[in-house]
Formats: C-alpha cells, sequence, structure tokens
C-alpha cells in the first residue's frame, strides 16, 4: 500500500512538471512573439511626408462606387451633315460687356404641323458701334421627318436682327398653329404663326416690356387654369452698358473682365394674363411674382432659368426661378390668380451650405419614378449643381447634389443648360449638363477652368445603387469641348430616341444624334387637349410598366432659355407592353388606357375635345 502510495506521488509530481514546462514554453513562444513585433516596428522605416495638392474643397459626404456601369451610348455630332450652318454672334470685341457672356435659347417645335420636330436658334447681334462684317439674325430651320433640316428663316419672316436671348413657343391664340415669343436684352416680340408665315403682334398683343429690363427665361403656361396660355418672363439684372464699364471689373493677370451679377441689382419678373382676345393684361404688380428687398426695396430677382411644376400636387402650376447670384424662388399657386414666394421656407431659395449659387438653367421631374420631386440648377465654377429633392413627395425640399452622385462630379463645371431625359430609355431619366465658362482666358488665372467644357451625361441607374446618377464617361461626340450654353432634346429622326442640341456662345450650335442600340421598347405620347389649351401644356402623364410607373409633364419650357419637343418620351426597358396609361388633363379630368401600342408615337386626343 505504501508503495502504490509513493508511486501515485511521483505520478503527480511528473504531471505537474510537465504542465509547468508547457505554460514555460507558451511564455516563451509569446515573449519571442513580441520580441519580433517590437524589432519589426523599430526597424520600420519613417512614413514619406504627406503630398498635398491645390484642389477644390472636397463634399462633406462620400458617395459609394455604384453598383452597375452606364451603358454605352454614342451620341455623333452630325451638325453639318444635317443642313444646321448656325454660328451664335455675341458682340463681342474687347470690352467685355456682361451681354457678350450668357448666350442664347433654343427650341424644338413643329411649326408646320407635320407632325417632325423643327428647330428655332436664337441669335444675338452686333453692338451698334461695332457693326461686324456679318448680319446674324434669328433661324428656323425644317425638318424633312428624317432628321436633315432646310434653313426657311426668311419665308417664314424670322430672319431679324435682335439681341435674342430665350424663346418660348405656345399656341396663344389657340388656332392650331404654335406662335413664338422672343425674349431680350431690349424690347421681347411675339410672333403669330399663321400657317407657317411668322407675323410680329407685339404691340398688339402688350408683351414687349420695358426696354431698359433685360429678359431671359420665358414659358407658356395657363396659370389661372381658364384653358388659355398665359406667358411668364424671367427679367435678369439691371444693366447699362455705362454702368458695366463703371465698375471696371478685373482678373488678376487678364486686366478687365466681364463683371459679376452680384455688382448689378436686381429686377422684376412680368406675368402677362391672356384675355382670350388676342391680347395679354400685365398682372405683374398684383399676382406675388415680383420680390423685393425689405430693407432697400429693390427687387431681388436675376432670373436666367423657368420650370412650371405643380410641387405640392393640387392642381395649380407653381413656378421655379433660378437666379444668378441671388437666392432661387418658388412660387407656390394661390389658385385665385397669385402666388406666395416660398423659396427660403421649402428648401430650394440655398444650397447645401446655406449659400446663394450662380443659378442657370433649371428642371424638374419625378425623376426616382415615385412621388418625391427633384429640382436640378446649373450653378457656377466651383459651386456644383443643386439637386432639390422632396421627401415621401412632400416638401421642404432636401439638396441631395452630393447623395446622389451629382455633387462632386459637376463641382468643377461652369453650368448653364441642365435636362431630365431617358436617352437610354430604360424607364429612368437621367441628366445633362452644358458646359461653358465666361472668359476665354479663364485658364491663365484658374488652372482648373477652361473656356470650352464637355458638356455632362448622367446615367440614372435606378433604386439599386447607392446614388442614382453616375457620370458617362465616353458619350460620344458630347465629351468634345464646347462653350455650352442652350440644352435642348426632341427625337428628329422619329426612331424613339432623344436627340440632343447644345447651342454654344460666339460659335455654332450643334447637334448630337443619339445612336443608342440597346433594343429598349420606348413609347412616345402626343397629347390634343380642348380649345384652347390645345397642345394640353401642363397635363401630367403617368405610364406603368412592369410595376414601375414613370411621370411626365407637358410643359416645354425647360433647361437654359429653351423649349423641349412637346410630345412625351417613355423608355420601357425590356419591357414589351405597358400596363396602364394615366392623363392628368389640365383642366382636372383624367382618362386611363391599357391597350397601346408600343415603339410608335401615339396621339391621344381629350374627351371632347376636336381631333
Amino acid at each position: 500500500m505504501k508503495k502504490h502510495n509513493t508511486q501515485d506521488r511521483l505520478t503527480r509530481g511528473e504531471a505537474a512538471i510537465r504542465k509547468a514546462f508547457r505554460r514555460s514554453l507558451l511564455v516563451i513562444a509569446l515573449l519571442l512573439v513580441a520580441s519580433a513585433l517590437i524589432y519589426q516596428f523599430i526597424r520600420q522605416p519613417e512614413p514619406p511626408p504627406a503630398v498635398t495638392e491645390a484642389r477644390i474643397e472636397a463634399p462633406s459626404a462620400v458617395t459609394e462606387a455604384p453598383a452597375a456601369q452606364p451603358p454605352m451610348v454614342h451620341f455623333t455630332d452630325i451638325s453639318e451633315d444635317a443642313g444646321i450652318h448656325f454660328n451664335h454672334v455675341n458682340g463681342a470685341y474687347g470690352e467685355r460687356l456682361m451681354p457678350e457672356t450668357i448666350g442664347s435659347g433654343a427650341a424644338f417645335l413643329d411649326y408646320d404641323n407635320d407632325g417632325d420636330q423643327d428647330l428655332f436658334l436664337v441669335n444675338f447681334r452686333h453692338w451698334p458701334d461695332h457693326p461686324g462684317d456679318n448680319t446674324p439674325t434669328q433661324a428656323l430651320y425644317r425638318n424633312d421627318g428624317s432628321g436633315h433640316f432646310e434653313d426657311v428663316s426668311r419665308e417664314s419672316g424670322l430672319d431679324i436682327e435682335e439681341y435674342g436671348m430665350g424663346v418660348a413657343v405656345g399656341d396663344y391664340d389657340a388656332d392650331g398653329w404654335v406662335d413664338l415669343f422672343l425674349s431680350s436684352l431690349k424690347k421681347n416680340r411675339l410672333f403669330r404663326n399663321q400657317q407657317g408665315q411668322f407675323r410680329e403682334v407685339t404691340d398688339q398683343a402688350g408683351v414687349g416690356g420695358r426696354q431698359d429690363l433685360w429678359s431671359t427665361g420665358a414659358a407658356f403656361i395657363d396659370y389661372d387654369r381658364d384653358g388659355d396660355l398665359d406667358l411668364f418672363v424671367t427679367n435678369y439684372v439691371n444693366w447699362t452698358r455705362k454702368s458695366d464699364l463703371e465698375i471696371d471689373f478685373r482678373l488678376a493677370g487678364l486686366g478687365r473682365a466681364y463683371g459679376a451679377p452680384n455688382h448689378f441689382n436686381g429686377t422684376d419678373n412680368y406675368l402677362y394674363r391672356n384675355d382670350g382676345n388676342g391680347r395679354f393684361s400685365d398682372v405683374s404688380r398684383t399676382a406675388g411674382i415680383q420680390v423685393h428687398d425689405p430693407v432697400s426695396g429693390l427687387p431681388v430677382g436675376k432670373g436666367l432659368g423657368i420650370i412650371a411644376l405643380d410641387y405640392d400636387r393640387d392642381g395649380w402650376l407653381d413656378l421655379a426661378v433660378a437666379n444668378d447670384t441671388a437666392r432661387n424662388f418658388l412660387f407656390r399657386n394661390q389658385g385665385d390668380g397669385s402666388f406666395e414666394e416660398l423659396g427660403g421656407f421649402e428648401g430650394v431659395a440655398y444650397d447645401r451650405k446655406g449659400k446663394a449659387t450662380g443659378g442657370m438653367g433649371i428642371d424638374a421631374a419625378h425623376y426616382r419614378n415615385d412621388r418625391d420631386i427633384g429640382i436640378v440648377i446649373g450653378n457656377f465654377a466651383n459651386e456644383m449643381s443643386s439637386l432639390f429633392v422632396t421627401v415621401d413627395g412632400k416638401p421642404p425640399f432636401a439638396d441631395e447634389a452630393v447623395t446622389e452622385g451629382l455633387g462632386p462630379a459637376s463641382r468643377l463645371a461652369l453650368t448653364f443648360g441642365v435636362l431630365f431625359l431617358d436617352y437610354d430609355l430604360d424607364g429612368h431619366l437621367d441628366l445633362l449638363q452644358a458646359n461653358g465658362h465666361l472668359e476665354h482666358e479663364i485658364n491663365r488665372v484658374q488652372a482648373s477652368q477652361h473656356y470650352a467644357q464637355p458638356a455632362q451625361l448622367f446615367w440614372n441607374c435606378g433604386e439599386n445603387c447607392p446614388a442614382h446618377f453616375v457620370p458617362v464617361k465616353d458619350p460620344g461626340d458630347l465629351s468634345r469641348p464646347m462653350v455650352g450654353r442652350a440644352a435642348a432634346y426632341a427625337d428628329i429622326d422619329n426612331d424613339g430616341d432623344l436627340d440632343i442640341l447644345i447651342s454654344q456662345n460666339g460659335r455654332r450650335a450643334m447637334l448630337f444624334r443619339n445612336d443608342q442600340r440597346l433594343g429598349h421598347h420606348w413609347l412616345r405620347i402626343r397629347l390634343v387637349g380642348k380649345a384652347p389649351n390645345r397642345n394640353a401644356i401642363g397635363a401630367r402623364v403617368e405610364l406603368t410598366a412592369g410595376g414601375m410607373t414613370q411621370t411626365r409633364d407637358v410643359m416645354p419650357a425647360r433647361s437654359f432659355l429653351s423649349q423641349m419637343e412637346l410630345p412625351l418620351t417613355f423608355g420601357l426597358g425590356e419591357h414589351d407592353r405597358i400596363d396602364t396609361l394615366r392623363i392628368n388633363w389640365p383642366d382636372g379630368s383624367s382618362q386611363s388606357l391599357t391597350t397601346v401600342e408600343i415603339d410608335t408615337t401615339t396621339t391621344i386626343i381629350q374627351p371632347g375635345a376636336e381631333p
């Protein structure tokens, strides 16, 4: 028994020794590892000094990489081949007068009622004391239906000299032919379309405005819902040649430069009510669209871009105005003939930093295919574009430019024309920006800036991406540097996709054919409403296909001083039929259709309207 006890004690002792030995080995191993790490840390070379570079301020939010890449779509410059031989004249001769920087607008319209989209291009003129060696006029090009154009300016009566700025198109007299309003640095002009021949009726209609005001954007709208088309006109800064020269704005290294808008006082907008007899009444003072500073009493507005929209979905058209270096306006239609300015209250007056920007062009759309509406505004260089979006379909708006992928990519651009359009026909509204600087020699003083800048195309990748908008790296000839100003779209060759026109300041207009070959289906809708609003300006169309609902508004006044075609284009992607098509007519009535042939342009006539 004693022998067994001794053996047990020896066994337990050996086990203890072995356990202690293993612990010692573990401790030694940990010490060796720690030593090695310390050694590596000591031997590690010092990190290189940080490299700093001059750059534009980075946005506070970082957008993740998109989950999808834009499809390959090529836009081809067909200007010369299509017969567009238009060169814009800005009058510049070295004195650097501010109107020389703005450029002019453009309009797609069916002026001869043959079903295809013609083109009107606005032109400036030479200054009286520097006449130049040519006579620039406005230009009208007739489309033969295949995307080839003929200059009919002279025979149509539109080959006139004028300090042209913007254009609005609408059948104000309800005779079935679209008329044309031309805004100007001087007197505005209205041309009545008499079956393809235009006759000036400015004085009879009473829409010439004050010759000392600089008019810019314009839109035909039915703001009072009486059926006929009224006219809204924005005015820019209070400018004279004398005051411009007295300011003597300069840039280091350049000498005299083009003056900034914040050196000039603002102006008031116009609102003309259509009286139904070929005349308009100026209701600007009583309608609430003239905003004055409460301290100085001076006008606040420096309007360029204009878009009409029903942002609060109450059935009355509201107005949004992009102001240059002043707060943007949002005029809520109160339904009694008057408006209330709510830009600050509704969140569109300033950018995400609470700053007034250099607002140029403007557009609005339901780009998310839901109840939310987005308002995009092109701004000055180093400001990035603004994208104001509602939440759950209701205001106020929030600037989502950064989170939606637009902000960082647009920061260096000086953006004028902006457009929502479905260029690849996938059912999601994409975004186009026309860019270009004011100063020819800006690169000498700002290395990041250039006078001519490429347009920017942003693909909308839908709700499956972290940000909706993805820059398209190679959209073909749209990548060429341009002194971009106006941007407009139309299906010029009747193939279902949207082609693009970009005007340049002091250079030729450029027409880009959409050469997409993605095999996507589409549907184009042309509305015929009840007289006097036969073009159904202000109508809303909702198309549902494959469980997705798209919304489009018949509102041709968009972008920068420009007008779009009246037909609405819906991309269907791979869907080969629609589920429903709902039309909300301007008079408040609605109509639903379920059987509509796709890959066609379909005319829908409002019940009770004449064909």
